[in-house]
């Protein structure tokens, strides 16, 4: 069984599995930031539309603490359309409040589907 992608004593198992996809993330921050969290659980594979601090990103691999081999896998692609070409199921999530007729599924209901 593959340990925290942070804890370098344990087998790193590169098993497909979510992708997490950030689109234009602002912070070279929070693009380590999500790297560490993705590494915590296990996840892999990341993909960045057009980082607004550019990629690669020094503040990126700081904020990581650890987590670089999720930063040095990253893919980094040019739009939405792209990074989720491959895709067969994509969920999105944003912190920011929109005027849109969109249907809402809370993270259990998203999770069953």
């Amino acid at each position: 069984m593959p340990g925290a992608g942070t804890d370098k004593t344990k087998v790193w198992a590169d098993v497909t599995g979510p992708v997490v996809i950030l689109v234009e993330p602002q912070l070279g921050e929070n693009i380590g930031a999500a790297a560490r969290v993705m590494a915590n659980f296990g996840l892999a594979h990341l993909r960045l539309v057009n980082p607004r601090q550019g990629w690669p990103n020094a503040k990126a691999r700081i904020m990581a603490a650890g987590a670089d081999r999720v930063l040095d896998g990253a893919a980094l692609y040019d739009s939405v359309a792209a990074a989720i070409a491959d895709c067969t199921f994509v969920l999105a999530t944003t912190a920011r409040a929109h005027d849109q007729a969109k249907p809402v599924v809370s993270t259990g209901g998203g999770a069953r589907a």
